[in-house]
């Protein structure tokens, strides 16, 4: 009889964490609709608000994506880490050659409904610089910041 009860209260554990796991919250029920729609497998969803637009952080076929709306429902972008390999060639080879003492710390792809770009955040011992893509082949500076 103990054994059962203690069963039971742990059916019950593991099934109100699993309804609060997937709760979205105070999500804006546009938005929400629309990222239904358009990623109807996703898991791993992570609602963030901020005054200009939401971010939904989620998973799809084994990919982490991050997708942003704004409060009327509409995609604004939709963006994803990747590894250096996975950039253009001629970014590949551009960033080899123009910051060969650099390390990457970040590295993603950005796709808005205009607009598809790579951004790069490079190191070394005294700069941090963000690069964005100009097309398949060049890298403008984004931001460039001093080490303390």
């Amino acid at each position: 009889m103990k054994t059962r009860i203690i069963l039971c209260a742990l059916v019950m554990i593991i099934g109100i964490s699993s309804v609060r796991a997937n709760e979205v919250g105070n999500v804006n029920e546009k938005a929400l609709t629309s990222f239904q729609k358009d990623f109807k497998h996703a898991t791993d969803v992570n609602w963030q608000s901020t005054p200009k637009f939401l971010k939904v952080s989620f998973t799809l076929n084994g990919q982490v994506y991050m997708a942003y709306y704004n409060e009327d429902g509409d995609r604004l972008a939709i963006a994803r880490n990747i590894t250096s390999n996975e950039l253009p060639m001629g970014l590949q080879a551009d960033l080899k050659d123009s910051y060969a003492g650099f390390w990457i710390s970040d590295l993603f792809e950005i796709h808005g409904k205009e607009e598809a770009a790579y951004y790069v955040t490079i190191e070394n011992a005294d700069y941090r610089i963000t690069l964005k893509s100009t097309g398949l082949s060049e890298w403008i500076t984004y931001k460039r910041s001093e080490k303390n």
